[in-house]
């Protein structure tokens, strides 16, 4: 394996939302938790713009790609074009339920061919380097989670994956719509703690619903990492509190200040290349939850930021509106 088995926390691939702007947000936020991208599919990765789909800063690392598909040829091809653009780790989606990705016969719908699944893993730890992964559900439609879990993960991982994230829900092809499959399905953790005691010398990672650190630190007394999804994107401060928590890293008051800086020096650099402010800063929306002041701050963010020839003035608008000394006060 590629990957020692250690404790990780990691930022989960979320469609329109993990995009290289988010994820040098968040790289702001926590310098260790691995982050990943959003699913790109290995067809889009051979014959697209590569860099549109693929480039990233080199602030980002560590940073996974994850790849859709099911071809095992493509796959390994697409996962080589990832290594050369310098990502630290290849991701199979075993897991998205939408419709785009169930017409393209790859994410969740593979989880009824595990013997595929475990093929373009080979196929992809062949053609790189770097640690190959997957992402799954339990299960999927009337599948029962105790074998389809336990026979997926024993294919890929008997075929070289470094680690297995499982996203501790079933995913419902038919009759839930992709938003539906992230809530309604009921979260079963107990089903990959059991996978984890099967495999105690492989790396597993537990995913969906996880709400807080402390959460995540809890899920870490039965699995190997724990990946943080929805809560991550829309109260992205909690962050700020990975690296002492999960990286034994000294816990010292974050500088919000340079963290405003850092961004309205990306979002230059961005706009400059013709970009928007807005592609930026749709991100940081949620930053100052709960803190005096970030009602004024969403708004700055939702409006003025999304106007022609807005620039990084208005991110530091925003953050002006912030009233940190209250905060000490009320605490």
């Amino acid at each position: 394996m590629n990957r020692p088995i250690q404790t990780t926390l990691a930022i989960a691939p979320m469609m329109d939302w993990t995009d290289r702007h988010c994820r040098f947000f968040h790289r702001q936020l926590t310098r260790r938790a691995l982050l990943y991208t959003e699913m790109v599919v290995a067809d889009a990765v051979i014959h697209g713009a590569r860099e549109r789909l693929l480039g990233f800063d080199d602030a980002e690392h560590p940073v996974a790609l994850q790849l859709g598909g099911s071809d095992p040829r493509k796959l390994a091809e697409a996962a080589a074009i990832g290594e050369a653009f310098g990502y630290d780790e290849i991701n199979l989606n075993v897991g998205c339920p939408s419709d785009r990705v169930q017409s393209g016969t790859f994410g969740a719908c593979l989880m009824k061919t595990p013997v595929l699944v475990a093929q373009c893993v080979a196929a992809m730890k062949a053609a790189v380097n770097i640690p190959v992964t997957a992402k799954c559900r339990i299960g999927v439609d009337d599948q029962d989670p105790e074998p389809a879990l336990d026979t997926l993960a024993d294919g890929v991982l008997a075929a070289g994956a470094d680690a297995l994230w499982v996203h501790a829900r079933k995913a419902w092809l038919e009759g839930l719509s992709p938003k539906e499959n992230r809530d309604i399905p009921p979260l079963d953790y107990p089903r990959v703690y059991r996978l984890k005691a099967r495999k105690p010398n492989e790396f597993i990672g537990i995913n969906g619903g996880i709400q807080s650190l402390e959460e995540a630190s809890a899920h870490l007394a039965y699995v190997d990492g724990a990946m943080l999804g929805r809560a991550a994107y829309h109260t992205p401060g909690i962050l700020t509190g990975v690296d002492a928590a999960f990286y034994g890293e000294p816990s010292v008051a974050f500088d919000y200040a340079a963290l405003i800086e850092a961004m309205s020096g990306y979002a230059a650099r961005h706009i400059e290349k013709g970009g928007r402010l807005g592609h930026v800063t749709r991100h940081m929306v949620g930053l100052f939850h709960g803190l005096p002041g970030a009602r004024r701050y969403r708004q700055i963010l939702s409006t003025d930021a999304n106007k022609p020839g807005a620039g990084p003035e208005v991110l530091k608008a925003a953050f002006a509106a912030i009233d940190f000394a209250a905060e000490v006060e009320a605490a």
